[in-house]
């Protein structure tokens, strides 16, 4: 190879202090969680039932935040810098084996809604007085959101072929059967 793309191709390694920070902000989100159950179980006694749902959505929204972390970490890893090597590992992610930068971009714009959606629910339930306004922008948010993740799983659709059933003629319809053979009716 010569030393301009060798260069180039091996930057991709930049890349790795990036995903171990990532590794980092997952530990604190641990912590962060840990911290939560335990205000939660040492004042479920005085808090309603209101608080308590609040503290359970906010407990819900850091295990989606470090699903979103690990899908970054696992699926950009494997995408951009190097293959993990997990194959026939049985605690290997089932999405992992077709992962590219498309599934992973519609995985990603996917948590993004479901912590929105959180988000928006504790607002909507929130003891706290929300003004108009934060609610408002709230659902423009998540609405932008659902639009973006609609509009790039379509393109991913259109532009590869991550989603083989779609390619796929329905069964029957194959000139050769769905065998390859001659279907029965094909010389009636």
């Amino acid at each position: 190879m010569r030393p301009l793309p060798a260069i180039i191709f091996m930057s991709r390694w930049l890349q790795v202090p990036l995903y171990l920070g990532l590794i980092v902000a997952q530990g604190v989100y641990v912590v962060l969680f840990l911290k939560e159950v335990w205000h939660l179980v040492t004042a479920s006694m005085t808090l309603d039932e209101t608080n308590i749902m609040l503290v359970v959505l906010g407990l819900i929204d850091v295990v989606m935040i470090s699903n979103l972390l690990i899908m970054v970490i696992i699926g950009g890893y494997e995408t951009f810098v190097s293959r993990l090597g997990v194959e026939g590992h049985p605690d290997e992610p089932e999405w992992l084996d077709h992962v590219n930068a498309g599934v992973l971009k519609v995985k990603l714009s996917m948590a993004l809604i479901s912590i929105s959606s959180i988000h928006l629910l504790k607002t909507f339930i929130s003891p706290d007085q929300n003004s108009t306004h934060t609610i408002m922008w709230q659902v423009i948010i998540h609405i932008a959101f659902l639009l973006s993740a609609v509009v790039m799983a379509l393109v991913d659709r259109l532009t590869t072929h991550t989603h083989p059933k779609h390619f796929q003629e329905p069964a029957g319809l194959h000139p050769l059967g769905s065998n390859g053979s001659t279907p029965l009716n094909a010389h009636d």
